[in-house]
Order: C-alpha cells, then structure tokens, then sequence
C-alpha cells in the first residue's frame, strides 16, 4: 500500500511538472517584446535630449520595439530621475542621465531624497560634452596662463559665467579655481545663450560653456577657446589644450548615460548595453556626435558605469560643499 501511495506521489508530481511546464514556442520572451519609455529630465533641444533622441531612434531600429522619448523637466533632471527610481524594474522604463542630474542635483536639491548610487542602475554610457573655457575674440587673454594671472591681479574679483547654478559649466568654474588656487566670482544665467551674449558684449571676462553650444561662435572667430575641460584634448579642436595640461587630472565633462531602476533584470541590462555600445561605435553616429560637439564613449560595462556615477557624485559633493555652492544663488 505505502509503494502504492509513493507511485501514486511520483506521477502526480510528473504530471504537474508536465502541466507547468512552458509548452513549446511559448519560451520567456526576449527583452524588449514591447515599446519602452526613454524619459529626460530637461525639455527638448538640450544636449541631453538631444542624445536621448538619437538613442531611441536607433534603438527602435536595432530591437524592433519603439523607445518612446518623454521629456519631464525640472529640478535639474530629478523630477525624472524620481519616476524611474519608482518604476517598476522590468527594463521598460529607463532614462537619460547625466552629470547634473545623477552627481551634483542630488547635493543641490534638499527636498530630493533620491540616492542614485542606490536606487538606479547604469545601463550604458553614450558620450560625454566637453566643456571650453571661452573668452572674446577681442579679449588680451589667450591662454589659460593668461586667464590664471588675470584672476590674481584681480584680487578675488574676477567674474565668470556659467548657465546656471549647479550646471556643469558652474562646477568646471569651481573646480579650475581651487585647481588654480584663485578666486572667482561665479555669475548664474538662465540658460547659456545669455551668458554668451553678455561675453560677446563684453559685459563678464570669460566663462564655461558646453562646446556644443559656442562650437559656431568659435569657429566663427567671435569667441577664442582656451582650453576644454576633458581630459583628453576633443578631436574638433585639437589645436586647443586640455586644463589638465596645466593641472594633471583636471576632469570635467557632461557626460550621458542610460539608467534604470535598481533591480532590473540583468537580461535587460545586458541587451541596452550590447546595443548601445554597437549604436555608438557606427561612423554614422559618431559623425552626428562630432556635429553635436559631443564625443562618443561607450566601452563601459554596466559595473564600470556605476563605479564611475559613484566617483563623480563624491568627486562633486565636495567641490559643492568647498565652494558653498547654494541653490539660492
């Protein structure tokens, strides 16, 4: 009777396992099997979203799902970031981050309690937009050496621009004064278009700007570039030195970077990043990068990217904390 039972257990178990299992053709689906939501966190035309644009389209055309762009600005790009951290973490819903948004907002910004070294995930790194240290045409400055000693005999009173508190340009600004040991006096506009109207005016000495921005006004000859703040000099530039020239190490960029939430199925990860680094190294992409004044980079596995996040989020903390920098500037 007990062999009865056991014979009984065993089949029954047998014809479960047979009933749960998958029925052929009806495996796990590959990642993506239907569209995916592609957020940016500033509003159209930018540098971010202009790479997040350029991102889904190839990335429609390389998996066959449509990644559908949605921009929610605000905060500095955390309004967004937030909704993806809420996400669920199934590889639908990721974003374009970058350097403002994922190290220095998070500092900034006291009424956000997202930690994006905890509560997001990187999927692929797509380029970086070195910054230049830009001065008038006009101006007597030709060199960074010359920058540097204009500053001193200035005494602390040396203004220069940026397009914003907390952007990118600003922190370059503060992290080349205490590289260079003077002081300067920071000089926030709404957006950098106003910033460089005031340089070509003459109304402020110098100031930081994304490349991709003053790259017409430079080749134009209304504005001299210094120096970019990459630490490698930018291949449509190359005349022009790096600030790392002058001080080793020196490192600022705009940098882009897919991200999702924490926990995202590692299928998931691995397919956006395999894509992702095909897509940037196509001469086609690469050529509308170097239009962009941007710089592809994308040799990153998903460790090295947060590794990296994480380096820039203390790298910048500090600065943020050294400088005093406040949002009520």
């Amino acid at each position: 009777m007990a062999l009865h039972r056991t014979s009984l257990r065993v089949a029954f178990g047998l014809a479960l396992s047979v009933c749960l299992a998958p029925a052929p053709g009806h495996a796990q689906t590959k990642y993506p099997d239907r569209s995916v939501k592609l957020l940016i966190g500033f509003t159209a035309g930018g540098g971010t979203d202009v790479a997040g644009r350029v991102i889904a389209q190839k990335l429609s055309e390389a998996t066959g799902q449509t990644f559908v762009v949605e921009n929610r600005p605000g905060a500095s790009g955390l309004i967004a970031s937030e909704a993806v951290a809420k996400a669920p973490a199934d590889g639908y819903t990721i974003m374009v981050g970058s350097q403002t948004t994922l190290a220095v907002a998070p500092a900034l910004y006291k009424k956000f309690q997202l930690d994006p070294a905890k509560e997001l995930t990187g999927l692929a790194m797509i380029g970086i937009s070195p910054l230049v240290a830009v001065v008038n045409a006009d101006s007597p400055i030709k060199s960074i050496k010359d920058l540097i000693a204009e500053a001193k005999a200035k005494n602390g009173t040396m203004n220069f621009g940026s397009g914003g508190v907390g952007t990118t340009p600003h922190m370059a600004g503060e992290l080349f004064a205490f590289s260079a040991g003077i002081k300067l006096v920071h000089v926030a506009y709404r957006g950098e278009a106003p910033g460089i109207n005031d340089l070509l005016g003459g109304q402020i000495p110098f100031m930081f700007s994304n490349l991709s921005v003053v790259k017409g006004n430079i080749e134009g000859g209304t504005l001299r570039a210094l120096a970019v703040t990459s630490s490698k000099r930018v291949p449509s530039l190359p005349n022009v030195p790096t600030i790392a020239e002058t001080f080793p190490g020196f490192d600022a960029a705009t940098w882009f970077v897919l991200i999702a939430p924490n926990g995202t199925p590692p299928e998931a990860v691995a397919r956006i990043n395999s894509e992702v680094k095909k897509i940037v190294a196509t001469q086609d992409f690469q050529q509308r990068f170097d239009q962009l004044g941007m710089i592809p980079d994308q040799d990153r596995t998903p460790g090295e990217i947060n590794a990296y996040i994480k380096s820039e989020i203390a790298k910048w903390a500090k600065v943020i904390k050294d400088a005093n920098i406040k949002l009520s500037e």
